[in-house]
């Protein structure tokens, strides 16, 4: 099924990555084919697993001079494609990354944080997937809260994604690429459930 076009005047002709990049921020969405298509629609759980990542990610990378980035960088795909991941991450020895404008350098990882919606799903699990394969991510993440599962893809050399982890609880601490990283799925359901209106996430000693 394709994707929603976006009801924006940018979506009425053909654009390349570099004139979608220079869209103004109220016509959002990601580029497919020339045309801008919506985005997913988050929610506070959604933000809360984002913002999860960015605390577990974030002091490793930069601890190993990596870079992690959110949801607006505009990756490059193809001429005519352009993909903004929930979060995108650089390890050390990367090329160097443009400022701004569209990104063409592949991140070494791209995460999928899931939403509700069967179109979000299918779009993180089907569409973006084969793009970010194609563009040459080495490793895929989707981090579905709804089914409390995290996944990790691994690029093979035939240019598809081979499932490298599947988890959905307890500790990780084999992370497909990531050296010593720990999650903590507990923590992190734990987590989502606050935010939905649960019981508050126990803080840790």
């Amino acid at each position: 099924m394709a994707e929603t076009s976006a009801a924006t005047p940018a979506a009425e002709r053909r654009l390349t990555v570099d004139e979608w990049a220079e869209l103004p921020e109220d016509d959002a969405g990601e580029l497919v084919d020339g045309v801008v298509v919506e985005e997913e629609m988050a929610d506070l759980v959604h933000e809360a697993v984002v913002m999860w990542l960015i605390g577990v990610l974030r002091p490793w990378l930069r601890a190993r001079k990596g870079r992690l980035y959110g949801s607006e960088v505009k990756l490059a795909i193809a001429r005519r494609r352009g993909r903004k991941a929930d979060l995108v991450a650089w390890f050390p020895g990367h090329p160097p990354l443009p400022p701004r404008g569209p990104v063409d350098v592949p991140p070494d990882v791209a995460i999928e944080v899931v939403s509700p919606r069967p179109a979000d799903a299918r779009r993180d699990r089907l569409d973006k997937s084969a793009d970010y394969a194609a563009f040459g991510v080495r490793w895929y993440w989707i981090v579905d809260p709804q089914l409390r599962s995290v996944e990790v893809f691994e690029l093979g050399p035939d240019g598809r994604y081979a499932r490298a982890l599947g988890a959905s609880s307890g500790t990780v601490e084999a992370v497909p690429g990531f050296a010593d990283l720990v999650l903590d799925l507990d923590a992190l359901w734990a987590e989502v459930d606050e935010t939905a209106g649960g019981e508050p996430a126990a803080s840790t000693p």
